[in-house]
């Protein structure tokens, strides 16, 4: 039988931004049209508007926090650029308060979107989605850089993801694809 490797581990989600979690609830994250899977590719111009989140379930009063880094929450682990991230991770998107069964347009936008713009080499765009006790107020972090998802959800007691998703994007005119 063949080995089923998670997408989250090879594409190092899983260490870079991460710890290992059990996924738990769906996570559908969709630009235009175009729905995000693991690993997926995207240009800068796909990317220029806030994307369309789902989230799965039906206890509207469950609530969820989604960050978005380059590393929801939206972070990218690869800023400025892979070979030497020392503004990892980068803040992107949070929504917190975002009711069980529905999307970021009911939840609440803490950190507003910030479209990726990446100019060298492949960034990791990640979606991280945390169970909320209840809804809270957060505090708006006072950077977009150097944001860390693991003492974010620690701070305000998240615990681990119950959903994550992500995608690579490089500047418009590059060639190539992320080797893992």
């Amino acid at each position: 039988m063949p080995r089923v490797r998670d997408p989250l581990v090879v594409g190092r989600v899983i260490g870079d931004v991460l710890d290992p979690f059990t996924s738990s609830i769906s996570l559908r994250v969709t630009y235009g049209n175009r729905e995000v899977s693991n690993g997926c590719e995207f240009r800068p111009s796909a990317v220029v508007n806030q994307p369309r989140v789902e989230i799965g379930g039906n206890d509207l009063r469950t609530c969820y926090t989604l960050m978005v880094c380059i590393l929801q929450v939206m972070v990218d682990p690869d800023a400025p650029s892979p070979s030497e991230p020392n503004l990892r991770e980068y803040l992107h998107w949070l929504v917190m308060d975002i009711p069980e069964s529905t999307g970021t347009t009911f939840g609440q936008e803490i950190v507003h979107y910030e479209s990726p713009r990446p100019t060298v080499g492949i960034h990791r765009y990640v979606f991280a989605l945390f169970r909320q006790i209840g809804r809270q107020t957060v505090d708006a972090p006072g950077w977009r850089q150097n944001f860390n998802t693991r003492d974010f959800a620690e701070i305000y007691n998240l615990g681990l993801p119950v959903a994550a998703v992500y995608y690579n994007c490089m500047r418009e005119g590059g060639v190539g694809g992320r080797r893992l």
